[in-house]
């Protein structure tokens, strides 16, 4: 495990100096479009320059409702997303990020009093601390403290995947949310693609199959992942071409809660009540739902359990499912990004 991380901190911390440097689009996903909301687009527009010449993410990675809470972003690089989200959460919220490349926590912790006079905070809200996304403990990240966990194309990254995902779970509070991006698979990585440096740099070579996903959630005691957002990802060097053939990665934003599923028993009728700022008219939830202020719609006991537990229940009410009526039905959301692989860029109401 040492030699991987090894090579990832060469790479990230002496290869690759800014986004131009990258030989495919993987890591270059993340930049904002008019799409997203305008408190977003501000937050990230406010981050410094030198920060943001050197962000890699292949998602956006920033959910709503954050004012007040406290995250953790694993794998957080030179920090655009930790000072994007400490400027969305308010000096009441917190952000943690965590990387192991001590290139990259030098030029975090640079900016961190330019970030906090530029919001007005009267304190920093953003603390950067050395450690290993497979254990948070020494990066002293306590359990069951965090609202939201937060990562930024950085799981392919680790060669310990389960034990990040598990890490995650142990810091969430109960109904908290792990919402990542990374780079997925449909199908086992040969072995030499496993062992090339530049992919696994690129974030290829470690992309993790969607499958093991789901089954790693499930073990450890999260919700089923729900796509937010899915694309291909696109490997145009000839060199690289060569050695990964003909197989498709995607780039995918998943989010998942931290629930106990014996508590995922009934399902529910819930309305969305349309007092989240920019979100009066509808609130998107994943690739298949949006909720459109105060119309009732029946969920399954799983996500009726989400909208009790989480910090979506300050915006939501629930009724009881069994006297639905007339209701419409939440759709289901399939954990395969694959079945979204004819959409350009599919996100919330694009399929």
């Amino acid at each position: 495990m040492d030699s991987v991380h090894d090579d990832v901190k060469e790479y990230y911390g002496k290869t690759i100096q800014t986004a131009t440097d990258l030989l495919t689009d993987t890591c270059q996903l993340g930049a904002s479009t008019a799409k997203d909301k305008l408190s977003v687009r501000q937050a990230i527009s406010s981050v410094h320059d030198d920060i943001l010449a050197t962000y890699y993410g292949c998602g956006l990675t920033i959910p709503s409702l954050i004012e007040d809470a406290r995250v953790v972003d694993l794998g957080s690089g030179t920090g655009r997303d930790c000072y994007a989200i400490s400027k969305l959460v308010g000096p009441k919220g917190f952000v943690v990020g965590v990387d192991m490349t001590d290139e990259q926590l030098e030029l975090a912790r640079k900016y961190v009093t330019h970030h906090q006079e530029k919001f007005g905070y009267p304190a920093p809200n953003v603390e950067f601390r050395k450690g290993y996304i497979e254990n948070l403990k020494d990066a002293h990240v306590e359990d069951n403290q965090y609202d939201i966990v937060v990562s930024n194309c950085v799981i392919n990254l680790s060669p310990d995947k389960p034990s990040v995902v598990r890490e995650a779970h142990r810091v969430l509070k109960e109904g908290g949310e792990f919402y990542f991006s990374d780079i997925y698979v449909q199908q086992d990585i040969p072995e030499h693609i496993r062992k090339h440096k530049v992919l696994w740099g690129e974030c290829l070579a470690g992309a993790l199959c969607w499958t093991d996903l789901e089954k790693y959630a499930e073990e450890i005691g999260f919700t089923k992942p729900r796509v937010v957002t899915a694309r291909k990802v696109k490997v145009e060097d000839k060199k690289l071409l060569e050695v990964t053939g003909d197989i498709v990665f995607m780039s995918v934003t998943y989010r998942l809660f931290k629930l106990s599923k014996d508590d995922c028993k009934n399902p529910a009728v819930v309305t969305y009540n349309g007092t989240l700022a920019e979100y009066e008219t509808e609130l998107p939830f994943d690739i298949e739902n949006t909720f459109k202020a105060n119309v009732p719609v029946k969920v399954d006991a799983e996500l009726a359990e989400i909208m009790r537990k989480s910090r979506y229940s300050k915006v939501f009410t629930i009724g009881d499912g069994a006297k639905s009526g007339e209701t419409e039905i939440a759709k289901d959301c399939p954990v395969d990004p694959y079945v979204y692989l004819g959409c350009a860029d599919a996100a919330p109401g694009c399929c």
